[in-house]
């Protein structure tokens, strides 16, 4: 399976394409309010992208999802978050403050497929189970990818750390419940693709995590 990746607008978000093999369909997570990369990452192995997959709505992950759904992909997003992909200007000040006014906050129509806990999507050739991870947004999700051992995490997980709580709708304990009933009971050897930063595995952040020490 090619999984490819590229860093993207003012907090480099992680925005990945996935694909069985070169030339054929290919399904995109995540797009930030800058979506440039995009059509390279497709290009280089001759994709067609057949499906958008949105972590959450934070606008690092939804802002840009115009721009490369135009109308023709299948968007998937949380119920609980879709209001707050629809209002990018508040969430530019609240991650930004003063520095907001530097940025013009993209209007967001699309229509989103709504995604739920545990379902099973089969998109481009790709089997992605649906984990429903409430804590850094309402409707925040991973996608696991079981097949390959390969976990989409958005900001629910990354090395070393885990996703901020501290905008409107996160809540810590819930990331923590998150955490422990539908993340950390997946394999050790799953590998872990953030929304921000490096990749890691479940096995690394088990002994190393700080946020993981006594969950179980």
């Amino acid at each position: 399976m090619l999984i490819n990746s590229v860093p993207l607008w003012y907090f480099q978000t992680n925005t990945y394409v996935i694909a069985p093999e070169p030339g054929g369909p290919a399904v995109i997570i995540d797009a930030p309010p800058d979506t440039d990369g995009i059509g390279d990452l497709l290009a280089q192995h001759d994709l067609t992208p057949v499906a958008l997959l949105v972590t959450h709505g934070h606008i690092d992950h939804v802002g840009g999802v115009d721009g490369v759904a135009k109308g023709s992909l299948t968007t998937y997003l949380h119920p609980a978050d879709v209001d707050m992909a629809r209002h990018p200007r508040e969430q530019i000040r609240a991650f930004l403050g003063e520095q907001a006014e530097a940025f013009d906050g993209p209007v967001v129509t699309t229509q989103f497929t709504d995604l739920t806990d545990g379902e099973v999507l089969h998109l481009a050739g790709v089997t992605f189970t649906v984990l429903h991870t409430p804590g850094h947004s309402r409707g925040h999700c991973c996608f696991h990818v079981p097949s390959e051992g390969v976990l989409f995490s958005g900001d629910q997980l990354f090395k070393g750390s885990i996703g901020r709580t501290d905008l409107p709708g996160g809540s810590y304990e819930q990331l923590m419940e998150s955490m422990r009933d539908r993340v950390l009971p997946l394999d050790d050897d799953t590998s872990v693709l953030p929304g921000h930063g490096p990749s890691t595995t479940l096995s690394a952040e088990r002994s190393s995590n700080p946020f993981l020490k006594g969950l179980t």
